[in-house]
């Protein structure tokens, strides 16, 4: 994982629904807990653009139904602001399934990505339609 040029406001809290936007077979997902992150006591976890999560799969496949994976958000509603200024939002708050070394599942990603994904996770880029 690398940095990120942007300064992102941490919106998705534990419990949050996203929605997947791979073809790994999952639908809908919710957030169980965030990797790394470090709080004050009896607050909420909460992750933005390009953070890794563990979530449960809520719909999807008979196969990874009722699942937990990993998982990368690439989009998010609550807008932020890059270091040029420009500040970012999307329509809907969307993840992507990754492997156990961060290799996505899925083979192609629908919808917009943020940049800053990409940055962080170059391997997103690689399946991304459009990177934004």
């Amino acid at each position: 994982m690398k940095a990120i040029s942007a300064n992102i406001t941490k919106e998705l809290k534990v419990g949050s629904k996203l929605k997947c936007a791979d073809n790994s077979g999952a639908k809908v997902l919710r957030i169980i807990a965030v990797r790394g992150f470090k709080g004050k006591r009896r607050t909420k976890p909460a992750a933005g653009v390009a953070s890794w999560v563990f979530c449960k799969v809520l719909t999807g496949s008979e196969k990874v139904r009722h699942q937990v994976l990993k998982c990368i958000i690439i989009r998010q509603k609550k807008e932020y602001r890059r270091a040029s200024g420009i500040r970012v939002s999307f329509e809907d708050n969307a993840a992507i399934v990754i492997g156990d070394k961060g290799e996505t599942q899925g083979s192609l990603i629908k919808g917009p990505v943020a940049r800053e994904a990409v940055e962080r996770f170059p391997t997103i880029g690689k399946i991304a339609s459009m990177v934004v």
